[in-house]
C-alpha cells in the first residue's frame, strides 16, 4: 500500500474516518504498519535525575539582561532536582571567561553561556564541550558551532521584518508615507540585522520611504538625544520604529517634549514599561516587537533535559534540537493581555 501522502494528512479526522470505512469494506487490502517511534523519554515537569546547571551572563546592566538573569533564575526553581551555580556576570570578557573555567573546573553537569561576546568566549566554550559538559548557548552566538550543543536565541531579522509589515499595514492606504528608524548600536550585528528585516518589509509597500534613522545605544539617554535629533530634522513623518524599548523611554520623552504626535511609534523587545503603555494608549506608542527574555528560561529547560539525557516533549526526535530560534510577536493593544506578563522592567 503506497505511502499516506502529505496533502492527505491534512484531512483531519474526515480522512481517517474515511478510511475506517474502506478498510472495513475491504478486508484483503493488507494492514498498514504503525509509524516507528521512540522509546526515548522525553522532559516533562516531573522530577527526574539531578542536574547541576552552571550559568554565566553578561553584568545586568539593561532591564533585558536582567529579565534574562530573572527567567533563568525561576524555571531553576521549578525543579526540585535542579541545581543552578549563577555566575555574578560580566561585560569584561577576561572576567567572564574565568566564571567560566571556575564552572567548568567545579564538573557541573551542563552549562548555559549568553556570552558578553560569542566570539571571545568561544573558546572556553570548546573547552567545556571537550571536557565533556555541553553546552546551551543563549542569544549571542560563538563564532563556531563545536562549542555548543544547543543554540537558543532571538530572530534580530525577523524582529526587523515584522515590525515593518505592522508598520507597512497601518500606512498602506497613505500617499507617500514617510517613516524613521531609531536603531540600535551600529556596529552591533543585531542592529545591521534587525534594520535588514525592516527595510526589506517595506519593500512590499511601494507607498511608503524611509527618510531617516538614526543610532543610539540601547540607553534611555541615547534614546532621547537622537530622537531629539530626529525629531529636529524632520518635521513631519508617519511611523518611528525603535530597535529597542529601553531607549524608547528616553524617545518617548523628547518626543513628548516635542509636543509631536502625529506618527504612530513600534518599540522593540518587550519592556513592561512600553507595554503598559501600549495598554493605556495614552501615547504614540502603539506597538512593541518582542525579542523575549523567556529565551533563558528555554535554555534551563533544554539544559535540564541534556543533563537528565532526554528529548524534548511534543518532539519525536530522541535528542534536543542544535538551535531554537524564538518568534518576534508584534504586541499590541488588541493581544496586550496575552504578552503583558512576559514584560520586564
Amino acid at each position: 500500500m503506497p505511502e499516506t501522502s502529505r496533502r492527505g494528512l491534512l484531512f483531519g479526522t474526515a480522512a481517517v474516518s474515511a478510511g475506517a470505512f474502506l478498510t472495513a469494506c475491504t478486508s484483503n487490502e493488507p494492514k498498514e504498519k504503525a509509524v516507528a517511534q521512540s522509546n526515548q523519554p522525553a522532559a516533562d515537569d516531573k522530577p527526574g535525575a539531578p542536574v547541576t546547571i552552571g550559568f554565566a551572563g553578561p553584568q545586568a546592566d539593561h532591564g533585558w539582561l536582567n529579565a534574562i538573569n530573572v527567567n533563568a533564575k525561576s524555571r531553576a526553581e521549578k525543579y526540585s532536582e535542579v541545581t543552578l551555580e549563577i555566575t555574578e556576570g560580566s561585560n569584561d570578557t577576561a572576567a567572564q571567561i574565568g566564571q567560566v573555567k571556575t564552572l567548568i573546573n567545579k564538573k557541573v553537569d551542563v552549562l548555559v553561556i549568553l556570552p558578553a561576546d560569542g566570539k571571545a568566549l568561544t573558546q572556553v566554550g570548546l573547552e567545556a564541550m571537550k571536557a565533556g559538559i555541553p553546552v546551551v548557548n543563549l542569544d549571542r552566538i560563538f563564532a563556531s558551532p563545536q562549542a555548543y550543543r544547543c543554540w537558543v536565541g532571538g530572530d534580530n531579522y525577523g524582529m526587523g521584518l515584522n515590525a515593518g509589515h505592522y508598520i507597512g499595514e497601518q500606512l498602506k492606504d497613505m500617499a507617500n508615507a514617510k517613516v524613521v528608524e531609531l536603531a540600535g548600536i551600529d556596529n552591533l550585528e543585531l542592529t545591521k540585522q534587525r534594520s535588514q528585516g525592516f527595510a526589506d518589509a517595506l519593500k512590499n509597500y511601494s507607498n511608503i520611504k524611509l527618510v531617516a534613522r538614526q543610532a543610539a545605544d540601547f540607553t534611555v539617554e541615547s534614546g532621547q538625544a537622537k530622537m531629539a535629533q530626529l525629531l529636529q530634522a524632520q518635521k513631519q513623518f508617519d511611523a518611528l520604529w525603535n530597535h529597542d524599548d529601553d531607549q524608547g523611554v528616553g524617545a518617548l520623552r523628547a518626543i513628548q517634549q516635542a509636543g509631536r504626535d502625529e506618527f504612530i511609534m513600534v518599540g522593540g523587545a518587550g519592556a513592561k514599561s512600553a507595554m503598559d503603555a501600549i495598554k493605556a494608549d495614552n501615547s504614540v506608542l502603539k506597538a512593541t516587537v518582542l525579542y523575549p527574555p523567556t529565551m533563558a528560561a528555554s535554555a534551563i529547560d533544554l539544559a535540564r533535559a541534556l543533563g537528565q539525557n532526554k528529548g524534548v516533549a511534543g518532539l519525536s526526535e530522541m535528542e534536543i534540537p542544535t538551535s531554537l530560534t524564538l518568534y518576534s510577536a508584534v504586541v499590541t493593544k488588541e493581544n496586550i493581555d496575552q504578552y503583558l506578563p512576559t514584560g520586564f522592567s
